[in-house]
């Protein structure tokens, strides 16, 4: 979407960001665990998403400070996502 609206691409772009954007929003819904944790685990992972993205497709690199903190919430992610809980396991 950002490369048609602002950038003044051809209306592919247009069409191809409405469909990541709607299986960013239908894919959650799929993962076995509670909302607020998927939702922080894809946030995170939008994240370093849009990092990447800038990189390839802007050819804007991330300097070290995106790097360290893709990494701190990539960390943070792990932990939300992973860490073992009472209520799972039961």
């Amino acid at each position: 979407m950002w490369q048609w609206l602002r950038e003044g691409r051809e209306l592919v772009f247009a069409f191809l960001g409405a469909v990541v954007l709607f299986l960013y929003g239908i894919v959650p819904t799929f993962q076995p665990s509670y909302f607020h944790r998927i939702y922080a685990t894809y946030g995170g992972i939008f994240v370093v998403m849009s990092l990447l993205w800038g990189w390839v497709f802007d050819k804007i690199p991330p300097d070290i400070y995106d790097l360290i903190g893709s990494l701190i919430i990539l960390i943070g992610v792990t932990i939300i996502y992973y860490w073992p809980r009472k209520e799972e396991a039961e």
